[in-house]
């Protein structure tokens, strides 16, 4: 069984579109999808996803590493999906996940491509069906085994950016057997309309250097959040 969890924060518009595509992939099957709303939240998500009958969590505490946990620990499948509010699944998004665990595989992630014709995010958009330093971000879509998402220890909560590289990081440290699918999901691009190419590549970049440093939690956001406009 497969569990598709959805981190969200005052995504109303967004969830709009996915559940119900989300619904229709997992029709007829035991797999769920659980939307994890964040402490904060103030949209109209609530009245929404009871209108879609769709199973939601009010979380205790806003952030995706809190709210993807709080969600874990209700879900009933043996396969945990992480899925972005704003991130639009392949056709054969289950299919793909069970083909890759039948193969041995314990976890993987998506190639991913943005809902802009821009030549430079396609050119962006074409490192991630490759292993490199961006890989294990969460708009990648994460899919692992519970069993291993629980031996890794789950995400670390005070990660309050970069909770899916870290636990990538130590994915790879426990040499967990995973696979990028080569099979895009479609990723909005909102944030380099809401900034630019050129700030948004070299905010990351800078972000992840020094995350890898071992910079704070708490520094990374403010940094962050300084150089960035983000909905989240």
């Amino acid at each position: 069984m497969i569990s598709i969890i959805v981190p969200a924060h005052n995504e109303s518009e967004n969830l709009k579109k996915l559940v119900p595509l989300l619904q229709s992939m997992i029709k007829n099957s035991d797999h769920e999808v659980l939307i994890a709303l964040s402490s904060k939240n103030t949209d109209a998500s609530v009245s929404l996803l009871k209108n879609l009958n769709t199973n939601f969590i009010l979380c205790t505490k806003q952030g995706r590493a809190c709210q993807m946990n709080e969600a874990v620990a209700r879900a009933k499948g043996s396969i945990l999906v992480f899925l972005h509010a704003d991130v639009i699944p392949p056709k054969t998004f289950i299919s793909d996940i069970e083909k890759t665990i039948t193969q041995g595989f314990e976890a993987g992630f998506f190639s991913y491509r943005f809902d802009t014709d821009s030549f430079f995010l396609k050119i962006n958009a074409s490192f991630t069906s490759k292993d490199g330093i961006f890989t294990g971000g969460g708009d990648q879509c994460l899919f692992i085994k519970k069993e291993q998402f629980y031996k890794i220890g789950a995400f670390d909560e005070n990660q309050v950016l970069m909770e899916d590289f870290e636990f990538f990081g130590r994915m790879k440290k426990q040499n967990i057997r995973y696979k990028i699918i080569k099979n895009d999901l479609i990723v909005s691009a909102r944030k380099y309309t809401q900034n630019s190419y050129l700030k948004v590549n070299l905010s990351n970049l800078l972000l992840i250097v020094l995350f890898k440093f071992g910079f704070s939690p708490n520094k990374l956001k403010y940094l962050h959040n300084k150089l960035l406009r983000t909905s989240y």
